[in-house]
């Protein structure tokens, strides 16, 4: 038994392959010689006491520990193979030919690890779902061919197919694993048929099934069985996403119980897909990743009881360890390659491991080493096989270019040592992670917070840059035109380059509280019925539309309905100027004055008038309303913190001054709802 649990792994790469032994040495098998030829693939049996690789021209089957040689067989282009569950069969694929007589190709090929020898063979033309699905006892096998589900006694191959159900329009099968086996059928939805799950035991196909649940928005299915094989998780999954919140198409989840007892939707309560979910291995309880990022990840007991909230978090993926005592939260693909580690018994996070640009995770069979791996094709540089200690620390590297596999060799649970009360201590790091250390450049950490530019640093954050719940200058509607900037608090510096008071420009043309000099709509200054029209500088373009305007309007010269220009602020402009034809001539003096029939007397205004916004309101009404506003917002906030969803700091300050929102409403003699 002792040399059935020693560590190893296996890689493969365009130009190199080899079996490694695990901790501490981290060296090659001695014995296994690697091929001249690239191969193609290669498994572990899962008892890992056999290992087999395929070539071009033949395939090789190992024994896994010390690589002795076991059997060759003269198989050409193998793509992929598969042991049976104790290592008595080995399976191959190859790609589908015509051949020359028009009999059918049967290019799924099953043979016997002991002999060599070919015990049957099909053809399968989908690689995916290929193999045959073995109980843990070898006793029955399934295959899945059409809407038939075929089952055969691997004893006895010669006797063809044992048993058979029909389902219509079944698109996968999987065989429970457990001493009392189950067949869960996926039926996905067609032509406005619900989707469907049933399932059959095994020794009783032909007879009514044990539990069915049908359901819409499920094109296609992710079945997981649990260890005992008394319960499964469905994740089903839409190729369009009908309210067009997600690229990836509508997700959701249901457990049922092969007895028939129970079965429910599982109810998330973060929008957004589901990225991952896992069984714990004591097959009481599992884990799932969902919702838009920062997904949240949840774990259930197998009554879909929440047991723990590990909160939001740039994670997709979720793996238990071998004894469950361990939980792997992990954000890979798109996200930054950060691993959280968490202790199961405790719920406390153990440390985190930072892993960029890993193709592939997972467990070692003891469940205290931690495997990533850069491969290619999905990344093409930085090709290698990383090994960590379920503690933090790296404990060996391996670069490889081109690398295309890396796994454990499995190790039957019942032969790896348990966790005692506390987590092991890491071992001392291979010496290549020392080499590594010591030619690797120093990674220049990165400045914490928001992008500042160089002229901005060192300064405090301006007004306008911070959220309104953190002290900064509050959202100035606009009528949708555009956007008017915003001045800057007393407290904060304005940008460097700027005008004071927020002042942009020589030619202020922006005014005192960041709104345009334009055409009156929102501008410093506004134009008089009845006064001579004095237009002030403006840019080329605007003069262009100020005369397009005129034309439509039908009046060249607008002699009677000129207008006087007078600023808001209440200093007439004696500057006016006249912008009309007098006897063919143009008269456009800075300093002329126009004699007016009436004068306009224009009261001072303390504030513009702001676009898209009732002028009517008086500053009592406009404070009450925007107390009723943030009235309004703290009750959302309630409402998602009765939801289960986490605040932030700023949410929960936000939530702790409604008392002072009301006390200043009654001081407006308002009171508050």
């Amino acid at each position: 038994m002792a040399s059935q649990i020693s560590q190893q792994y296996a890689f493969r790469a365009q130009k190199a392959f080899g079996l490694v032994n695990g901790t501490p040495e981290y060296t090659l098998v001695s014995g296994f010689v690697a091929p001249d030829v690239p191969a193609r693939t290669y498994h572990y049996s899962a008892d890992g006491r056999f290992f087999a690789y395929a070539l071009p021209t033949v395939v090789r089957i190992f024994q896994a520990e010390g690589a002795q040689l076991l059997q060759e067989l003269p198989l050409p282009n193998i793509i992929d193979l598969r042991f049976s569950p104790r290592g008595t069969y080995l399976s191959t694929w190859e790609r589908p030919v015509k051949l020359e007589d028009g009999a059918q190709h049967k290019n799924l090929r099953i043979f016997s690890v002991s002999t060599g020898e070919e015990l049957i063979s099909f053809s399968q033309k989908s690689q995916e779902g290929w193999d045959l699905q073995y109980t843990i006892s070898e006793s029955h096998a399934i295959r899945l061919v059409s809407s038939d589900i075929q089952v055969f006694h691997p004893a006895d191959w010669s006797k063809g197919i044992a048993d058979k159900l029909k389902v219509e329009g079944a698109t996968s099968v999987s065989l429970s694993p457990g001493l009392n086996p189950s067949v869960a059928v996926f039926v996905g939805e067609k032509k406005g048929a619900p989707a469907s799950i049933k399932i059959y035991g095994l020794l009783s196909l032909n007879g009514l099934p044990t539990c069915q649940k049908s359901f819409y928005k499920a094109d296609k299915a992710q079945i997981k069985w649990n260890t005992l094989g008394t319960q499964v998780l469905l994740l089903t999954q839409t190729d369009v996403d009908n309210s067009n919140k997600s690229y990836y198409g509508e997700t959701g989840m249901y457990l049922l119980s092969a007895a028939g007892n129970f079965d429910c939707r599982i109810t998330l309560d973060k929008e957004g897909p589901i990225h991952d979910f896992a069984w714990s291995p004591n097959s009481k309880e599992f884990g799932v990743v969902y919702g838009f990022m920062p997904a949240k990840t949840m774990l259930f007991d197998q009554r879909v009881r929440t047991l723990h909230d590990f909160g939001a978090s740039p994670h997709n993926t979720i793996q238990f360890n071998a004894h469950g005592r361990l939980v792997l939260l992990a954000g890979f693909g798109n996200l930054a390659g950060k691993i959280d580690i968490f202790d199961r018994r405790v719920l406390r996070k153990i440390c985190t491991i930072d892993a960029p640009n890993t193709s592939h995770c997972e467990w070692s069979p003891d469940g205290r080493f931690l495997l990533t791996a850069t491969l290619s094709p999905r990344l093409r540089v930085d090709n290698g096989i990383k090994i960590w200690h379920c503690s933090g620390p790296l404990m060996h590297i391996q670069a490889t270019d081109e690398l295309y596999q890396a796994s454990w060799r499995p190790t039957p649970v019942e032969a790896v040592p348990q966790f005692g009360q506390h987590i092991p201590q890491a071992p001392p790091p291979s010496l290549s992670v020392k080499t590594f250390e010591a030619i690797q450049k120093p990674t220049p950490t990165k400045p914490a917070g928001a992008y500042r530019p160089p002229g901005a640093r060192g300064l405090a954050t301006p007004a306008i840059f911070k959220r309104e719940d953190e002290g900064g200058t509050p959202r100035v509607p606009t009528n949708g035109t555009g956007t008017p900037p915003r001045g800057y608090n007393r407290g904060s510096p304005a940008p460097p380059g700027s005008a004071p008071n927020g002042q942009y420009g020589p030619n202020n043309s922006y005014g005192q509280n960041g709104y345009h000099n334009g055409n009156g709509q929102g501008g410093r200054q506004r134009q008089v019925p009845g006064a001579a029209h004095n237009p002030s500088p403006a840019p080329e373009g605007e003069r262009k539309n100020r005369k397009r305007n005129k034309k439509k309007e039908g009046g060249e010269g607008d002699k009677e309905g000129a207008t006087l220009e007078i600023e808001v602020n209440g200093n007439a402009n004696t500057n006016a100027n006249t912008n009309g034809k007098e006897g063919g001539k143009k008269v456009n003096g800075a300093k002329n004055h126009v004699a007016v029939p009436e004068p306009v007397v224009v009261a001072e205004a303390q504030s513009p008038v702001t676009p898209g916004l009732d002028s009517s309101l008086d500053p009592v009404a406009k404070k009450v309303r925007n107390l009723n506003k943030k009235l309004k917002a703290i009750d959302e906030l309630k409402e998602k913190a009765k939801r289960g969803e986490r605040l932030e700091a700023t949410q929960l300050k936000k939530m702790e001054g409604e008392a002072e929102i009301k006390k200043e409403l009654a001081g407006l003699g308002v009171t508050s709802p």
